[in-house]
């Protein structure tokens, strides 16, 4: 299974001039995990609760006059839109990351998160079961000696 066919489509942006509690009504208004960060079309970066706690409210910084690029993280990893799902959890895991913007012609055209690959995992239960319930034959490889 490619990226494109799992991804989130919607990925809902902010750009890195707001402020976080423009940032907060963002959150608010479309109940997401995470903004990603934008300056003009390029992404930037990517800001998450634990953002917000970590570097506003425990740092005490006013959220009406903080601006995102203050506190968001950078260093953003991207995954083509035509990449393996495989590969795109195994760059979440190498980098122990959460939430992974899709990209096409350099552009965000979504966002792959730890919950949507843990929905998948029900999905392929029940192909695998479909296949058995089949009995189609198996072709099996010969060990290597």
């Amino acid at each position: 299974m490619l990226v494109k066919d799992m991804m989130t489509k919607n990925v809902v942006t902010i750009d890195m001039s707001n402020t976080v509690y423009e940032a907060c009504q963002r959150y608010q208004e479309y109940g997401v995990g995470c903004l990603v960060v934008m300056n003009n079309d390029l992404i930037v970066g990517i800001l998450t609760e634990r953002d917000m706690i970590e570097r506003v409210i425990i740092d005490q910084k006013d959220p009406k006059k903080t601006p995102v690029e203050e506190i968001m993280s950078r260093n953003i990893k991207t995954i083509h839109a035509s990449a393996k799902v495989e590969q795109a959890a195994e760059m979440m895991k190498t980098h122990r990351i959460k939430k992974l913007p899709v990209v096409l012609n350099n552009k965000i055209v979504g966002i792959v998160t730890a919950t949507d690959l843990a929905n998948l995992t029900p999905n392929f239960a029940r192909t695998l079961q479909q296949l058995i319930n089949e009995k189609k034959p198996v072709h099996r490889v010969a060990p290597v000696p």
